[in-house]
């Protein structure tokens, strides 16, 4: 891996300042950055016109994120040079039976790979690295990223065995790094991982600034709060636009600071001095499990960390520095039976309801080595992300059942800005161009409203859509066109071989099962040698359905040897004429319409 300690161009050279009073008249017209490339490229920057005597304009390119939690990854092109900034997945719906996981269709950059220079990465959760390693092995270019961020992709890099050919170079805040037409800066925020960034992009055509996700905390666990001093100096240089999240822009006032929970957690431990505790978080809220091992260790309990991803994130996060456990802190798995339950803690993945997580495996009682008994105090540290509210509920349902006390609120704040710091943000930066990004359609419109209420022109606040092309300048700015976008999915070892065609076959098999017809024809005189025997599965429980699935193989036969008499041999015409026969008849019998598979043998 190598770093990143200085603004260094591609061809070597360092950045060189800017010299000459005409040369400084050009860069403010056209909001250059303070440090350029040389003079000689500087000249070739202010002085590239278009045909109509204009210089190029800006473009942003959202590939995901918009209109939905996760798949975030967003594209700025500036004549001959791309960089990206995150590349997120997100988690499967409940109608795409069997995905593991969707990434973002990445055919615009492959499409234009000799323009795409590297990965700016704003921050490690997974809706905005988790799709890193599939899209590597397609594009591979440099990734940059602040030192816990590159930390957690690493690890992914290991897994996916693509740490030895993918450059990595970690970036300081404040540091900056040049890549063709830009220069990118990352800025220090804060959020509920910690090492988050945000970026201000250097075009051209003008300043953008990213903000990723971010809060505004002045009092955050570890590290400095977020550096609204570089925000205002930024605002000031003038801004091109803002491209702000925007999950929480429906919420009034401020998010509370994380080290509020640390107070909460100290309260519910001396509230709880006899029972075993388990405490569900994200694995990447790093902050929280700090938080969580010092109430643990102010009140004389041992720490077991259960999940895997867990237990990588706090490896990752321990060794660089950012969690510090006491020493004899934390035990194995193992030890638990040596230790009374009083005397435990146990921080586990699972907050979300996931199936397959830790705390759903010992609320179902599948767990091998924790099983919940009565008077376990199991804590809920975190929001049921939209659309996990459901399975959320169920590991609760099935907690309580087994006598634990289920704590599920005021155990979390927000990782988000609420409308408050929106507010600010913007009044530091004031942007001439408000883009909402990182949520759903709704919250998009919410942080509109903001802008406009802070006198942004209503013209000027663009809700994009992933695909658009928004072409920008200071002279204006519109969508122009569209790429290709939509969701990748990822089944097992297989990325992308599952379609809408298969996607609607497991549907149709989950809704109404499956027939299969199988019969052998001979392939001398097409005569019916042997069947049809119709095999079924999730369609009718067929030891209490004999006399339905009989009758329609009586049909079906029926069907069959009155095609063969009329010399209809085509297998192509037999499958159908089977499909529609059988279709008909189990409709009229069940109201279903299970898939029907004819399968016919030639002997």
């Amino acid at each position: 891996m190598f770093s990143c300690s200085e603004s260094v161009m591609p061809n070597g050279n360092r950045a060189e300042p800017f010299i000459g009073d005409t040369r400084q008249l050009l860069v403010q017209k056209i909001n250059l950055w303070d440090s350029m490339p040389s003079a000689k490229n500087m000249e070739e920057f202010c002085l590239k016109k278009n045909e109509q005597g204009k210089a190029s304009k800006l473009k942003i390119i959202p590939l995901g994120g918009l209109e939905q939690i996760g798949l975030n990854i967003t594209a700025f092109e500036y004549e001959d040079s791309i960089i990206v900034v995150d590349c997120g997945l997100s988690f499967p719906e409940d109608e795409m039976l069997g995905i593991d996981l969707v990434i973002p269709d990445i055919t615009y950059l492959k499409d234009n790979i000799n323009k795409v220079k590297g990965f700016m990465i704003t921050h490690g959760h997974e809706d905005h690295i988790g799709a890193l390693p599939y899209v590597l092995k397609e594009l591979n270019i440099p990734v940059y990223a602040t030192k816990l961020t590159m930390g957690i992709i690493e690890n992914k890099l290991k897994e996916h065995e693509l740490m030895n050919c993918t450059k990595r170079k970690v970036v300081k805040f404040g540091q900056s790094i040049n890549l063709g037409q830009f220069r990118i800066e990352f800025i220090k925020t804060n959020h509920s991982i910690a090492d988050a960034a945000a970026l201000a992009i250097y075009s051209p055509a003008g300043i953008v600034v990213h903000t990723g996700d971010f809060k505004v905390d002045y009092t955050p666990v570890f590290g400095d709060a977020i550096d609204l001093q570089r925000f205002a100096e930024i605002g000031k240089k003038g801004v091109l636009a803002l491209m702000c999240d925007s999950t929480n822009a429906e919420r009034p006032g401020f998010t509370p600071s994380e080290k509020t929970v640390g107070k909460t957690f100290d309260t519910l431990f001396s509230e709880h001095k006899d029972t075993r505790i388990i405490i569900a978080t994200f694995a990447s809220n790093v902050d929280r499990v700090q938080q969580i091992i010092n109430s643990a260790d102010k009140f004389g309990r041992k720490v077991v960390v259960e999940g895997r991803s867990m237990v990588n994130i706090i490896e990752t996060a321990s060794t660089l520095g950012y969690l510090d456990i006491p020493e004899n802190t934390l035990i194995d798995i193992e030890q638990l039976k040596n230790y009374p339950s009083e005397k435990t803690v146990i921080i586990t993945t699972g907050s979300q309801g996931e199936s397959m997580a830790a705390l759903s495996r010992m609320a179902s009682g599948m767990h091998k080595k924790i099983s919940i008994v009565p008077g376990d105090t199991v804590i809920f540290s975190s929001n049921p992300i939209p659309g996990n509210e459901k399975a959320v509920t169920n590991v609760i349902n099935e907690l309580l059942m087994k006598g634990a006390d289920v704590i599920f609120q005021d155990v979390h704040v927000s990782g988000h800005a609420c409308q408050e710091e929106i507010k600010l943000l913007y009044t530091l930066v004031h942007p001439k161009y408000a883009i909402p990004v990182h949520g759903e359609y709704k919250h998009l419109k919410a942080q509109a409203k903001i802008a406009n209420e802070l006198g942004i022109e209503k013209e000027n606040i663009f809700i994009l859509h992933s695909g658009d092309v928004l072409e920008l300048d200071e002279e204006q700015a519109e969508v122009t066109g569209k790429v290709p976008v939509g969701a990748i999915l990822v089944d097992g070892l297989g990325v992308g071989d599952v379609g809408n065609v298969v996607l609607r076959d497991r549907q149709h098999l989950a809704q109404d099962g499956i027939m299969i017809v199988v019969l052998a024809l001979d392939s001398y005189n097409s005569q019916l040698i042997s069947g049809p025997d119709i095999v079924s599965r999730g369609f009718v429980y067929v030891r209490e359905s004999d006399e339905l699935l009989e009758e329609a193989r009586i049909l079906v036969n029926d069907a069959i040897l009155n095609c063969l008499d009329k010399g209809q041999t085509d297998w192509g015409k037999l499958k159908s004429t089977i499909k529609d026969i059988l279709s008909d008849y189990v409709w009229k019998k069940t109201k279903r319409r299970p898939m029907i598979l004819p399968i016919i043998m030639e002997v």
